[in-house]
Parts: structure tokens; C-alpha cells; sequence
């Protein structure tokens, strides 16, 4: 008998002493009735032996703490997957979000990333090279700055290398900087890139590149993403950096999925 039966064997035998205590003939100067039926005195008793069976099986607890966290993980992924599902249309257009990898791929795979964030670094190459190994993910960016006013820089100056059609060697290159990122930083690897400064600067600025990131803020709140990396592979979110074989395989799955 698990552990879990054996709490519930004594939960039940918590709650069937407790309808017995409740059936018990009334005494003839009768206590105060409680909520449930139950006099003051036998309400304590109850309690009192619930009590004393979960202090001598505490097991008990951290089995029904773990099946709530597991039920609650469960009905979130579950609400993100129909999230997902609902703005799937939003998600796979490319009018103003950067598009690496196979155009035509039959698998969609969005990023959300912030270049300040340790994690969406480490995760760069895997994600490039999973992209070359496979050969049909149509690879979409989510310029998602949250780590303060230097990412939204950093995710301004990307978008206006996107405009001039240098987005996936600005990216990496940015992604590759070794320290902070600052407007002196992205202006320094546009110019080593041989960008035009001037539209550079002026796309920056631009309305069009501020509504993208506030297309992509809103997309990530309704899907309840929070934090960066976190990747829609199919009609699954899957938070944080994922590793090479990961990602093949989380794009497997999608594919399977699929068919």
C-alpha cells in the first residue's frame, strides 16, 4: 500500500469517527452547535484527531503539497497551450518580427529574448546550429526587453539592422558581447558591420520598431510568459534555455505532433 493510500485510509477514518461523533445522541444540556453540525466539544475532537494523524504521518502532507503543484503546473501548460492555439496567427506573422532559418519550414518555432540575459547567450548557438541541423524550422524572434532600459536599446538597434537586412549578424554578434550593453555598444557594432549610422539611428527611434516590441509584450502577456528564454515549439511553451538536443527534439515532437 503506498503511502498516499494509507493517508487516505486515515483521512477517511478521521472523517468517518468524525459523522459517528456527529450521530451521537445529544446530551441533555447540549453545547453550542457548530458550522457542520457539530457541538464545540465534538467539532475539537475531530480536529483533534486529524491533528494527531498528520503529525504521526507528515508524509501525508508532502504528498497532497506535490499533487497541488503538479495539478497546478498541469492547468497552467494547459492554459498557455490554448493560448498558444488562439494567437497562433499572431505568433507565425513576420510583417515587423525578424524570420531566421527556413522561410517556408514546416515547423514554427518563436523565441522570446532579451540580449542582457545570461541565458538567451548560452542558448544562442545551440539555437543556431539546431536550426542549420534541421533544415525546415522557420525561426521567429520576439524582441522581448525586460531586463531594464539597455534592452530595450539593444532590442531597438536589432530591429533597425533587421531594416536594413543585417538582423541574424547583428543579433549573434550582440549576443556574443562579452559585457554590458549600452547605446555606445550597439552603435559601435553597427558600425562594425558597415551599417548606415544615420538610418540606423533614425530606425532606432522609429514608431514602427516601438509598436513591434509592444506587439511582442503584448503577445508574451497573453501567453503568460514572463521571463526570457522561453520558446513556442508547436503548440508547446517551454520556458527557459533549452540545450541543442532539446530543441531537436522538442521540434520532433511538434512534427509528430503534426502528422
Amino acid at each position: 500500500m503506498t503511502p498516499w493510500q494509507d493517508a487516505g485510509r486515515g483521512l477517511a477514518l478521521a472523517a468517518g469517527l468524525a459523522v459517528l461523533i456527529a450521530l451521537q445522541p445529544a446530551p441533555a444540556q447540549a453545547e453550542d452547535s457548530g458550522p457542520q453540525g457539530l457541538s464545540e466539544g465534538q467539532e475539537e475532537a475531530v480536529r483533534a484527531l486529524v491533528r494527531e494523524y498528520l503529525l504521526e504521518n507528515p508524509e501525508v502532507l508532502i504528498e497532497a503539497l506535490q499533487l497541488y503543484d503538479e495539478r497546478r503546473k498541469a492547468e497552467a501548460a494547459e492554459r498557455q497551450r490554448e493560448a498558444v492555439t488562439a494567437h497562433l496567427g499572431q505568433l507565425a506573422e513576420s510583417s515587423g518580427a525578424p524570420v531566421l532559418g527556413n522561410p517556408e519550414g514546416d515547423v514554427l518555432v518563436v523565441e522570446f529574448f532579451d540580449y542582457r540575459c545570461p541565458y538567451c547567450k548560452k542558448v544562442a548557438e545551440d539555437l543556431r546550429q539546431a536550426v542549420r541541423e534541421d533544415g525546415n524550422i522557420r525561426l521567429i524572434m520576439m524582441e522581448f526587453p525586460i531586463l531594464g532600459p539597455d534592452s530595450l536599446v539593444a532590442a531597438q538597434a536589432a530591429l533597425a539592422a533587421h531594416a536594413q537586412g543585417r538582423y541574424e549578424d547583428y543579433h549573434f554578434a550582440l549576443m556574443a558581447e562579452p559585457g554590458d550593453i549600452t547605446e555606445s555598444t550597439v552603435i559601435a557594432l553597427a558600425e562594425r558591420l558597415g551599417l548606415d549610422l544615420e538610418r540606423f539611428r533614425a530606425d532606432m527611434a522609429s514608431e514602427a520598431i516601438d509598436a513591434e516590441i509592444r506587439r511582442t509584450y503584448e503577445l508574451a502577456e497573453a501567453l503568460e510568459i514572463g521571463g526570457t528564454p522561453a520558446f513556442v515549439i508547436g503548440e508547446r511553451i517551454y520556458p527557459g534555455a533549452l540545450s541543442l538536443h532539446d530543441l531537436l527534439q522538442a521540434v520532433a515532437l511538434s512534427r509528430e505532433n503534426a502528422s
